[in-house]
């Protein structure tokens, strides 16, 4: 089974935040020659926010990295699964949208233990 990074997204509009997200994995896709390498769920709506789920296959993320090289390693984050929520909430936010993103194993868990 592929590995995957699981990016929990917080958004005020569902309609606007997917469609970016989704633009831009697809470009990242045909830029890297991938396909079917991500998922995006349904939200689920709750104190004026959108809660929802991507999952992006790491094979796609190492293509990203390994196409882009040493400009990949400037972004900001300690691993490969950082600097690329980095990338992808800057590519995002270029769009005017309203959003925020977390890995979604780190929310997951704290210095207490996992939930």
């Amino acid at each position: 089974m592929e590995e995957r990074i699981n990016i929990n997204v917080s958004a005020t509009d569902y309609e606007s935040t997917s469609k970016a997200i989704i633009s831009t994995l697809s470009n990242l896709e045909q830029m890297v020659h991938g396909e079917k390498d991500f998922i995006v769920t349904d939200s689920e709506f709750a104190f004026g926010w959108h809660f929802y789920v991507v999952c992006i296959n790491k094979s796609l993320v190492r293509k990203l990295s390994d196409q882009l090289g040493p400009d990949f390693e400037k972004i900001k984050g300690k691993t490969l699964e950082h600097k690329f929520l980095k990338w992808l909430e800057q590519k995002v936010i270029q769009k005017n949208t309203k959003v925020k993103l977390a890995i979604k194993e780190e929310m997951e868990s704290s210095k207490y233990g996992i939930f």
